[in-house]
């Protein structure tokens, strides 16, 4: 047997081995393809009806993508929609629309109406960042990632929320991911990419001031100038601060209304908390007052009134100090 004819055998011996380990092993797996980008944006046209109550928006917005590659992103859900039947959405063309530079083109204008968990803590003096948040529902965040795009405005120049002030727009993603498998145990800890249009709002601070601290105000410098009635005047003193306890319920309650049953007490409770207090305090200084008057021939009227004016002053010193640092803690 010639050299040449050994070498042969040998490397079909190794040919045949080299096939035999990769039937066992099974076929190599093919190198995973990057995830595609999608440029995304959006336009929002109208946002009304923001009710805190019901804990939901209705925004009207443009909503466009710009992909290369074989993965349409326009199968979407809007994340954080409700009440779908009433859901519109209408797409700009039926097939995307290839652009000079080889990427595609397409989108939507929707309507419909969005979640928020308003948070009124800080209520009136509150912020919320609006936001309407989409995913593709066919691709997960290996395959399909949104990029925001930023390049232009984010909502029409003339764009206004009666009652509420516009701060700011922005346009984010990330990548979000479910803690279950579907009933699918491969689709364990499924990630997709989310992308999040965000507006920020808050009330006006005349709101605060004019509205809703003004008239409280108004009702703890009468129970304040209770203090400075003469002592013997009992009936007309312990008037005032009794009118201004029913005063501040029934303004409260004007203002509880339009609020959500929360379990949990807004800036404005802890406001009145520390006003109910003070009548109190007011009403058992002029109580006091009375008693000392009544009951001791030798109490002189003058310097009760002396008294009572300074715990005025201290008393309003007390509500100016304790709204304001309620307001900025």
């Amino acid at each position: 047997m010639t050299q040449a004819t050994r070498n042969l055998r040998r490397a079909l011996l190794l040919a045949f081995i080299v096939a035999a380990l990769s039937a066992a092993v099974g076929p190599t797996p093919a190198a995973s393809q990057p995830a595609q980008n999608v440029k995304t944006g959006m336009y929002l046209m109208n946002l009304y009806d923001l009710d805190v109550n019901q804990y939901s928006f209705y925004a009207d917005f443009y909503l466009w993508f710009n992909w290369q590659g074989g993965r349409d992103p326009m199968n979407i859900e809007f994340v954080n929609a409700v009440e779908k039947w009433g859901f519109s959405q209408s797409n700009f063309h039926e097939e995307a629309r290839e652009k000079a530079d080889g990427s595609l083109y397409n989108g939507m204008r929707a309507e419909g109406r969005f979640y928020h968990s308003f948070d009124l803590r800080r209520f009136p003096l509150d912020r919320h960042e609006l936001d309407i948040r989409i995913e593709n529902v066919e691709f997960p965040a290996d395959s399909l990632v949104f990029l925001p795009d930023t390049t232009g405005e984010l909502f029409r120049q003339d764009f206004v929320i009666p009652g509420w002030r516009i701060e700011d727009a922005a346009v984010v993603s990330q990548t979000y991911r479910y803690a279950t498998d579907f009933g699918e145990p491969d689709q364990a800890g499924s990630r997709f990419s989310n992308f999040t249009f965000q507006l920020t709002v808050s009330r006006p601070l005349s709101y605060f001031l004019l509205k809703l601290l003004l008239p409280l105000v108004v009702v703890m410098l009468a129970c304040f100038g209770s203090l400075f009635i003469h002592p013997s005047y009992i009936d007309a003193r312990i008037s005032l601060p009794i009118g201004g306890l029913l005063s501040c319920v029934f303004l409260q309650q004007s203002y509880s209304s339009a609020l959500p049953d929360v379990g949990y007490m807004v800036l404005m409770d802890k406001i009145y908390l520390l006003s109910y207090l003070l009548i109190g305090l007011v009403m058992l200084r002029v109580v006091i007052g009375g008693n000392r008057l009544l009951g001791h021939a030798q109490a002189d009227p003058l310097r009760l009134l002396r008294i009572d004016r300074r715990w005025a002053w201290a008393f309003f010193g007390i509500f100016t100090l304790g709204v304001i640092l309620l307001v900025a803690v």
